[in-house]
């Protein structure tokens, strides 16, 4: 039982460690936050209710899972092949375009709880 716990206690470590390289070394990572931190105040201030909260954070959500898993692709490509490749630059594009869906996906949700 002690052991089943130390392994779990361990796994969000691990979680929260990604996380900092997230924060710490995406450029795009702080993109995400500030607007993050814009929304939440535009919520705040406009005193949204619990359901327009709840699609907020998931468009939020989905905007950082694609960025992590992002990400994630991008560096295990750099280490399976680290020179040019057709095959893994259309990996990249289309983790990419993960992200750019979830930004746009995040954009016009945001756009219609704020405006209607």
């Amino acid at each position: 039982m002690k052991q089943r716990l130390l392994y779990h206690i361990r796994s969000f470590g691990y979680a929260l460690s990604g996380l900092k390289v997230l924060l710490l070394g995406e450029r795009n990572m702080l993109i995400h936050l500030l607007a993050t931190l814009v929304v939440i105040a535009l919520a705040l201030w406009f005193r949204l209710n619990t359901e327009r909260w709840c699609l907020l954070l998931f468009a939020i959500a989905g905007v950082w899972i694609a960025e992590a898993f992002n990400t994630a692709i991008e560096r295990l490509c750099n280490v399976v092949n680290p020179e040019k490749h057709p095959i893994i630059k259309q990996v990249k594009d289309i983790s990419a375009a993960a992200v750019l869906l979830a930004a746009i996906a995040a954009v016009l949700t945001g756009i219609l709880i704020f405006f209607f």
